[in-house]
């Protein structure tokens, strides 16, 4: 298209304004040298507190020195003003990520080191019950049985059970010796300190809840304000008091074992609202009353399925209140059971405990764990409580345990020692006796705890040793189980989630059969070389 004579005119007169631009823009390359922009900056830091170096991080947004010069012009007292301002007036919680905090929780219970850890974002480490003996680390006396009727049963019971563990790991030892020989080019030193973790792997069944570990733990302050606020809501007075007392040392000068100097408070502006939230108990006491009057009429829960893999909801709504019950299924019922009462129930019923879990969510509220939904894999598990802390470590799964208790038993005797010291070794073992010491030690804890319950029934949670079995449902996307399945099935794992892993990878080959074909899982039920470490 051609344009007019008049268009042509119009668009050919000169603009002033824009030729003085142009020409600015356009100077002759020739004569302009390149700017000296300044030079790329990478280091590490070191040494600086916690919430000052969160201040000096989030200063990246708002100004345009760099982290170092920031840092320097930094106090606690303006890191305090800032993030008062930023992350508690407006809002800003991703601050809290920027500042990392190390704690030691020492000489606290199994049984509360198993909710301390229970983040989907965290990094540490607890006591290993592979190389390390738990009978001179003693054990927690409950609030709850202390100075009742219940507490001699209770202290005299949790003895018991830390000598029978100590008298069946030196025992087993003895059996292993005798089945394995040592090798010529093994150290003594190493093979006996070899065969007594296979022996821990074994005996640690023996050891209750109460018994005293120890955590470490690296994790961001946003973490560990909802870390707090979740413990505050316990109702175990124990792990109540190590909410507080994790609260208060963000709030006290910092131990620094290597520096003689006086340290600060590691975060005393970012944890110091941090509570107890009343929305995960109000949900909890809404769905014990409506579990128990839905899921009443079920009957037996399906031990059948040691990992039963559950065929994913086709309805976000459906799984979520699935997840819900599921939880708070005291009697223990399989997935797979509550899931198919839920596709029974009217919309109305299944909106109306939908409802229930979010009526009483605060402003800072977040949505629950059970509300997570959409992953197309869900693995339904059966397994001893000693499996369940290292299947527990798995944290980019969504994990959902149910309440403790003693109604789906403890692994038997005869499986524990064939899988965990090898034919010979077990064969020996319950010749002489071991299977029935195994047996009766826990079936007199089950017993001793019916009693203290009669005073406190959480208080007589913390006499369930690890042997006992607890069911969890975890959902994972594909990559995950593979990593699962991969991690837990290799010959120096315990051998109790080695079978949990590969029944997951049996699972999944059966009903993706292409999805199974890269993933390299190690059958337990083959070979394996009990001096491997």
């Amino acid at each position: 298209m051609k344009l007019s004579e008049g268009a042509k005119k119009v668009d050919n007169q000169p603009n002033a304004c824009s030729n003085k631009h142009m020409q600015a823009a356009e100077a002759p390359t020739t004569t302009t040298s390149r700017i000296d922009y300044p030079p790329r900056r990478i280091y590490s830091v070191a040494g600086v507190p916690p919430e000052i170096q969160a201040y000096a991080l989030a200063k990246y947004s708002r100004s345009s020195q760099g982290m170092l010069e920031s840092i320097q012009e930094l106090s606690q007292q303006k890191a305090e003003q800032f993030l008062t301002t930023f992350y508690f007036q407006y809002g800003h919680r991703s601050i809290a990520d920027l500042a990392h905090l190390v704690f030691g929780l020492e000489q606290i219970s199994i049984l509360a080191a198993i909710a301390v850890v229970d983040e989907p974002v965290w990094d540490g480490q607890e006591r290993s019950t592979r190389y390390q003996p738990f009978r001179k680390t003693g054990w927690h006396l409950p609030d709850e049985v202390r100075g009742t009727p219940g507490q001699a049963v209770f202290e005299r019971t949790a003895e018991t059970l830390l000598g029978a563990y100590e008298h069946l790991s030196h025992a087993l030892v003895e059996q292993l010796m005798d089945a394995v020989s040592r090798p010529p080019e093994m150290a003594d030193g190493t093979y006996r300190r070899t065969l007594r973790a296979r022996a821990f792997d074994v005996a640690r069944s023996l050891l209750p809840l109460a018994t005293y570990t120890s955590v470490g733990q690296i994790v961001s302050a946003r973490v560990l304000e909802r870390q707090i606020s979740r413990l505050l809501s316990s109702p175990y007075a124990e792990i109540r008091a190590v909410a507080s007392e994790l609260k208060q040392a963000c709030q006290t000068p910092a131990a620094a074992p290597l520096s003689a100097e006086p340290q600060p408070a590691v975060a005393p502006t970012l944890v110091k609202y941090a509570d107890a939230s009343t929305y995960p108990t109000a949900v909890d006491a809404e769905m014990n009353d409506a579990a128990w009057r839905l899921l009443g009429d079920l009957g037996e829960p399906d031990r059948s399925h040691t990992v039963e893999l559950v065929q994913p909801a086709s309805d976000p709504l459906d799984e979520i209140v699935t997840t819900l019950l599921y939880r708070h299924a005291a009697g223990g019922h399989s997935y797979a059971q509550v899931q198919m009462l839920v596709e029974g129930l009217s919309e109305r019923r299944r909106e109306e405990i939908f409802d229930l879990a979010v009526a009483a969510r605060g402003a800072r509220d977040d949505l629950l764990r059970d509300h997570q939904s959409g992953y197309a894999l869900i693995f339904d598990v059966l397994v001893d409580l000693g499996s369940y802390r290292d299947l527990h470590r798995h944290r980019r799964c969504v994990q959902i345990a149910q309440p403790l208790g003693w109604q789906h038993g403890f692994e038997r005797a005869e499986d524990v020692f064939t899988a965990g010291l090898g034919a010979q070794a077990a064969l020996g073992a319950l010749e002489a006796g071991l299977g029935e010491y195994y047996a009766e030690s826990l079936q007199k804890a089950e017993t001793a705890a019916g009693t203290v319950a009669d005073v406190s029934s959480t208080g007589a949670s913390y006499l369930l040793p690890l042997g006992y079995r607890v069911r969890c449902a975890f959902k994972m996307d594909f990559a995950q189980a593979a990593y699962m399945i991969e991690q837990r099935t290799q010959p120096q794992g315990h051998f109790s989630y080695r079978r949990v892993a590969w029944q997951m990878y049996r699972a999944l080959r059966e009903r993706y059969p292409k999805l199974a074909e890269p993933i390299r899982a190690v059958d337990p039920d083959g070979p394996f070389d009990l001096l491997r470490r």
